[in-house]
């Protein structure tokens, strides 16, 4: 039975989008293009691969054992292409990269700039969103979190250490100096939305003695603009700190947060040498951009 590839890659996308607007999208295509793809594959294999509703497209059995097959052929063709790349230094095409959205605005701009001067054949994307990427379904293809997962094909490699104080506008400061965490009550504050909280280590509130935000974001540069804006007190990564100049860090030893940054992939991109280069150059520019931004707060 001779399948073809793209139709093996359609598959892959609809059932990582679970629909056909969403494999569409990423693929550029109509969605009527998708179906018709769809139901051709479906004619080779002799088999539905989906169940179809208004929900959108689910994997029948049929397609949950075809699955591990189109993987493995996805990844046969990203070793071919690092196979006709050769050893050539040059690193190009599309990377996609899933951050947080306080290191996705703060650090990874000078660390993409970085990585475009020294390769300006690559493709830069990013995913700045307040959850976790989900690397199985090909959200991207690698993510930087803030604590290693815990299920899944995944490698996990600890990028590094960084620090958040507690800060807030040097004006408001000025007229409610903060000397003590008692201080901290003359103060509104400025955090995360609690039901919103992905991953435990971004409550930090709990650590203050606090259970509760006058003001919050599930952002953390909306966060970052409230306290600009003089709203009140709120731990802010040091990273950021060099971007908002009017912020001055309060209780810097009585309240001092370090957490670190993961960098993750799917485990089957052990084999793909491009990915693998891509992943050591960029983690050396990440970690020298987050240790100058630190040293510049």
């Amino acid at each position: 039975m001779d399948l073809n590839w793209d139709d093996l890659r359609v598959f892959l996308h609809v059932a990582r989008g679970e629909g056909l607007t969403a494999a569409a999208r990423t693929l550029r295509l109509d969605p009527a293009t998708v179906g018709r793809r769809i139901a051709r594959l479906e004619e080779a294999v002799g088999e539905a691969l989906f169940l179809k509703s208004p929900q959108g497209y689910q994997l029948s059995d049929a397609g949950a054992r075809y699955l591990p097959h189109a993987e493995a052929a996805e990844q046969a063709a990203r070793a071919a292409g690092d196979a006709l790349a050769g050893t050539t230094e040059e690193l190009s095409g599309p990377v996609r990269i899933g951050a947080p959205d306080g290191c996705a605005n703060y650090l990874l701009p000078s660390v993409c700039a970085r990585m475009l001067d020294a390769h300006p054949a690559l493709e830069l994307q990013i995913i700045a969103l307040p959850r976790v990427i989900n690397l199985s379904k090909r959200e991207a293809d690698l993510a930087i979190t803030v604590s290693p997962p815990e299920t899944g094909r995944l490698t996990v490699q600890k990028l590094a250490d960084y620090h958040l104080h507690l800060a807030g506008h040097r004006d408001l400061l000025a007229r409610l100096p903060v000397a003590t965490r008692a201080d901290i009550a003359a103060h509104r504050i400025v955090g995360y939305i609690p039901d919103m909280v992905f991953d435990r280590e971004l409550d930090y509130l709990t650590e203050l003695g606090l259970d509760r935000a006058a003001v919050a974001s599930n952002s953390v540069a909306v966060q970052l603009n409230l306290l600009r804006a003089g709203l009140g007190l709120g731990v802010v990564h040091d990273f950021a700190l060099p971007a908002a100049p009017d912020l001055t860090r309060v209780l810097r030893t009585d309240f001092a947060l370090r957490r670190s940054f993961y960098i993750v992939r799917h485990a089957d991109d052990q084999k793909v040498v491009r990915l693998r280069r891509f992943t050591r150059i960029f983690t050396e520019f990440f970690r020298d951009e987050l240790a100058r931004l630190e040293r510049d707060a």
